[in-house]
């Protein structure tokens, strides 16, 4: 995750304390020494839209086998004891769960910083009262277009209002919420009306997600945009954080996914801004890059722990067998172990780029769709040869 407003602005929010930070260095099994890493919980697989790229393949019925609430508590307390910063709760659809918001609030008792990933149709005011009484730290709607786009995509008329009426009744209650945008072909041409509804709507914070290739995305690889439009919607990006700033619109800004983005940055930087463009850098290579299996990992609904969400192919335990903290700490499978270290690994341009230490091989999982091979290039990478130190 990069954070494009502490990149050009020097802003601070909570994220940035665990990704910019000095004891993020070296880091093996958490955040940062003394933590655990942020744990991703797709606590549910039944979600009530159909979206067709959604990563778990979700559908609108019950799955057998998920986590109970007495085994979600006994995670949860292993999380505690791990020292584990942030539990997202994500899905399929979290809210279809009838024991989320105690499963959260329990979380919360124990220390553990509580997020929702939702698709904000559920969300009525009663809802977001409960949310906010509990104490949730955040909760991030997705939304993938406006109107009939999005609609769409999530495979259900009218679930672009419902989500909407769900980030207001958010706001309504004080609950802070944010938008959450998987960019593809089909509506990065949509960027300037999603940041003027952000604008329009009061919305704090927006995350733009780079598309990975898993689960029904896997069908969507050709629905990716080009390396160039994909540094047409970083400009536009960069463009409109900066034009929030200068108006006295505070905003956070992300983009997920790509760890080219935040080296994107350093390099529009550079020539105009020496000073600025050096502070870029030391952020960047202070944060590492994608730190999947190390600072980030990922739990699925029948407890099955993975490198993060979109990685549930390579599985390296279950926590009903063992506790999370071992699983994550035990480096004999040789994709967990080798993410802890894995510079030696990459292969192709990722493997000698002179940016590693920014960037750490990106997405492994769209290398794996793409290649087969869990090491090779990631092939979203967009930067130029020149760019990443491959002179000719």
């Amino acid at each position: 995750m990069i954070s494009v407003t502490k990149l050009l602005l020097n802003s601070e929010y909570y994220g940035d304390k665990l990704r910019y930070v000095n004891e993020a260095r070296g880091t093996q099994h958490g955040t940062t020494h003394g933590m655990g890493p942020v744990v991703v919980w797709n606590c549910t697989k039944t979600c009530n839209l159909n979206c067709i790229h959604c990563y778990s393949s979700s559908d609108n019925k019950k799955y057998d086998g998920e986590l109970t609430t007495v085994d979600a508590k006994k995670f949860i307390d292993d999380l505690a004891d791990f020292n584990v910063p942030v539990i997202l709760f994500s899905g399929g659809e979290p809210l279809v769960r009838a024991d989320l918001l105690e499963l959260a609030a329990y979380a919360k008792s124990k220390g553990i910083r509580s997020t929702i990933s939702t698709n904000g149709t559920l969300i009525t005011p009663e809802i977001a009262q409960r949310i906010k009484d509990i104490g949730i730290s955040y909760v991030g709607i997705s939304l993938d277009g406006i109107g009939d786009n999005n609609d769409r995509f999530r495979g259900q008329k009218g679930a672009f209002e419902k989500a909407l009426q769900g980030i207001r009744n958010c706001i309504s209650v004080g609950q802070k919420v944010g938008l959450r945008f998987t960019i593809n072909r089909h509506n990065f041409m949509e960027l300037d009306n999603i940041f003027k509804l952000v604008e329009k709507e009061n919305i704090p914070r927006i995350c733009f997600y780079h598309l990975v290739y898993s689960g029904r995305a896997n069908e969507m690889i050709k629905e990716d945009i080009s390396h160039e439009e994909t540094r047409q919607v970083m400009d536009k990006i960069i463009y409109w954080t900066n034009d929030f700033h200068k108006r006295g619109i505070p905003k956070e800004i992300l983009t997920v996914d790509n760890h080219c983005d935040g080296i994107y940055i350093y390099e529009t930087l550079k020539n105009k801004d020496t000073e600025h463009a050096q502070r870029v850098l030391e952020l960047l290579e202070t944060n590492g890059g994608n730190r999947s299996g190390i600072a980030i990992g990922q739990v699925d609904m029948y407890g099955n722990v993975h490198s993060d969400q979109f990685t549930q192919n390579h599985t390296f335990g279950n926590i009903k067998e063992r506790k999370f903290t071992d699983i994550w700490t035990d480096e004999s499978h040789h994709i967990l172990g080798g993410l802890k270290n894995r510079k030696s690994l990459l292969k192709g341009r990722c493997g000698i780029c002179s940016k590693v230490n920014m960037c750490n091989g990106n997405f492994r999982a769209r290398a794996e769709a793409v290649t087969g091979d869990f090491w090779e290039t990631d092939p979203a990478c967009y930067l130029t040869d020149e760019e990443i130190g491959l002179h000719a």
